[in-house]
């Protein structure tokens, strides 16, 4: 990125740390779910999908039947349009995206991008999973608003933890990774612990300016009246910066390519790699186009 352009954003960024980040994006939220009148679904949706780059003919309905735009934007597939190429006892793409940056965590660090590290304890908010981590693979997936948003567990296994750690709601796309350090742990987002069938993994679902909620499939109870684990208004300022964690006993049993979460609006996944169980697929690469199921990395055969 150019200079000015890297000066123009860090300035914008600025800007927008004085702004009430949670409520722009809940009012952008409910902008996106007023209902379409049923007559002017097809064509307003129809635009909005030229507009973006979206593909229409890929969802699970016709455009008549999606009442607002959030509904759309988080829609489901028809079936087969996402079939699962990765070995399950891998590990898959979790969502359709764009890998930003991809390689080996060291030392408890992770890249955002060029010149710019931040730490797996501060993403994660737990210092054991952390060190879990700690010398496995990472893979940043962005998801632009042409993206099919629903987030798929990225390998056969179980949840047995999940937190939602509070923060900013910054823009995610690249020009903002290139000017914010730290980002993606400054950002609210969730975290999801699974058990693989390979060794451990970690999701992390990053919130952004204009993600009015990140939905919870896995736990439908953890959702809040609007349908989102994160950017609550009802919550108290002082609960509303705790970080909320979860347990289950029994853990929660997921096969390969299973709904994990969905993105109302668009964002960032961070998928991390237990160290010594998986091999980086080597087409996995930045700038990347890549899709759900697309293989993201194989298990390491010695590990039954």
């Amino acid at each position: 990125m150019s200079k000015p352009r890297l000066a123009f954003w860090s300035a914008a960024i600025a800007a927008l740390e004085r702004l009430p980040q949670g409520a722009l994006s809940r009012f952008a939220g409910r902008i996106a779910d007023v209902p379409i009148p049923h007559v002017m679904r097809r064509p307003v949706l129809s635009a909005f999908a030229r507009a973006v780059g979206a593909d229409p003919g890929e969802a699970e309905l016709p455009l008549e039947e999606y009442a607002s735009l959030d509904a759309f934007f988080v829609r489901r597939l028809r079936p087969g349009a996402r079939p699962w190429r990765a070995d399950p006892s891998g590990a898959g793409s979790p969502v359709d995206g764009i890998v930003g940056q991809a390689g080996r965590t060291a030392e408890g660090r992770l890249v955002q991008t060029k010149g710019i590290e931040y730490t797996l304890e501060d993403l994660l908010a737990d210092d054991r999973l952390a060190a879990s981590l700690d010398g496995g693979w990472f893979v940043t997936l962005y998801l632009a608003p042409r993206h099919y948003h629903r987030i798929h567990s990225p390998t056969r296994g179980s949840i047995g933890a999940a937190r939602h750690v509070p923060g900013n709601l910054l823009p995610v796309n690249p020009p903002s990774v290139a000017a914010v350090p730290g980002l993606f742990a400054r950002n609210e987002r969730v975290v999801c612990e699974l058990d693989g069938t390979a060794g451990g993994v970690a999701v992390v679902a990053v919130g952004a300016t204009n993600v009015g909620r990140i939905e919870s499939i896995f736990d439908p109870a953890w959702n809040g009246p609007r349908g989102g684990v994160t950017n609550r208004a009802r919550e108290g300022a002082a609960r509303g910066r705790a970080i909320d964690s979860r347990r289950y006993d029994p853990p929660l049993e997921l096969d390969a390519g299973d709904e994990l979460m969905a993105f109302h609006l668009g964002s960032s996944v961070v998928v991390l790699l237990e160290a010594g169980r998986f091999d980086l697929d080597p087409r996995v690469l930045p700038g990347r186009e890549i899709r759900v199921g697309d293989p993201l990395a194989s298990a390491i055969l010695a590990v039954q």
